[in-house]
């Protein structure tokens, strides 16, 4: 999430009668336990709830605290266990539900919180709260199609509402509508000043190819945290996008000091290098980043490049060979390995490569700007 959703905490349910002739030890215990929670002492509050339990054992309000005080604790599943036995007793009681909810929310299971979120959307389609919790859900359980319900309609009502907005566009965007999705966690970023949602809209930018933007937003977030998953290689890559390679490299470095084994700052850092002829290093990352995606069509590519330029033509053919099998549109291969086919006096491949070259270009240039 671009920022911690506020805890929740349900008022604490005070028992509101004491019937005639009542022995006052349930009180006094209820007092107690209620005086400990509100100035901090879960463990007390725990002790004189579990007390008072054992003479009054269906007592919603005894136990709702309980599972109140436990949550705070955090220990989940025994305020899970009290959560429920309330609710047994007090099926409709909303409050109790939301806790319930928030309490397998903060243990991370998402599934069954899902499933209460839900039963409380179903009951208020308009609680904002509710709708982000249950929308974070979907998300964090990999459904963003449902997220994006759940969410997009109020998030375009309450504008104001940065963690509905941020939720919703991040269920957009991961949904595939990127360009709906965008505008929401970008404001986002901006009215709240939040290195997360600046780190994805940066980097959503960069996927859509709009690498101005992408990296205002990237520098934004490097800036607010620079401790963010992928920052480095998404800054150096957006660098790299618009011409500034003395700017990119020392990013794709940090970013492989953190972790040797970032395909993308390999790839990149490889590509770089090649391009000003440190062909040995360019050599060392490429390859390394073949090993890490043994699948990947650029990184073996830029490999074969960097083979070519070492003169190891044979090896580069080959890779080159492989990348348009599984490519055989893309024009960059083919053009290299028409190139290549020459150096090594293959000339009746050489031709043969250059007339596809000749068509692929000529279907682009009718094609018009992608």
């Amino acid at each position: 999430m671009w920022r911690r959703f506020p805890v929740l905490l349900i008022g604490l349910v005070f028992l509101a009668t004491t019937a005639l002739g009542q022995p006052p030890d349930p009180d006094q215990l209820f007092r107690e336990a209620v005086d400990a929670q509100q100035r901090g002492d879960f463990s007390v509050a725990v002790e004189n709830y579990r007390e008072l339990l054992k003479i009054q054992p269906n007592s919603v309000p005894a136990l709702a605290n309980l599972g109140a005080a436990l949550s705070h604790l955090g220990r989940f599943d025994e305020a899970v266990s009290e959560y429920r036995k309330a609710l047994k007793l007090d099926t409709g009681n909303g409050a109790i539900r939301l806790n319930l909810a928030l309490a397998f929310y903060k243990k991370g299971d998402f599934q069954n919180a899902s499933t209460e979120f839900e039963e409380l959307h179903s009951a208020n389609a308009s609680d904002l709260q509710v709708a982000t919790l249950l929308g974070d859900c979907y998300l964090r359980l990999g459904h963003p199609h449902q997220a994006v319900g759940v969410t997009a309609p109020l998030a375009a009502s309450y504008p104001e509402n940065l963690d509905l907005a941020y939720v919703a566009g991040t269920a957009l965007i991961r949904d595939g509508r990127r360009s709906d999705g965008l505008p929401l966690v970008d404001r986002v970023a901006k009215q709240g000043n939040s290195a997360d949602a600046y780190l994805l809209a940066g980097a959503t930018y960069l996927g859509l190819n709009q690498f101005d933007p992408a990296l205002e937003d990237l520098e934004a977030a490097l800036r607010l945290n620079p401790d963010l998953p992928d920052i480095h290689t998404l800054v150096g890559i957006a660098r790299d996008k618009v011409g500034n390679a003395q700017g990119a490299e020392p990013e794709f470095r940090k970013a492989l000091q953190k972790n040797a084994d970032d395909f993308r700052a390999n790839l990149y850092l490889g590509a770089l290098l090649y391009k000003r002829r440190d062909l040995h290093s360019a050599r060392i990352y490429l390859e390394h980043a073949l090993h890490l995606e043994p699948s990947s069509a650029l990184a073996r590519y830029e490999f074969a490049l960097t083979e070519g330029a070492l003169g190891q033509f044979e090896a580069a053919a080959a890779d080159l060979q492989a990348v348009i099998h599984k490519s055989p549109d893309w024009l960059d291969p083919h053009v290299e390995l028409a190139a290549l086919y020459y150096k090594m006096h293959r000339t009746a491949e050489g031709a043969k490569e250059r007339e596809i070259v000749d068509r692929l270009a000529a279907q682009q240039q009718a094609q018009g700007p992608q």
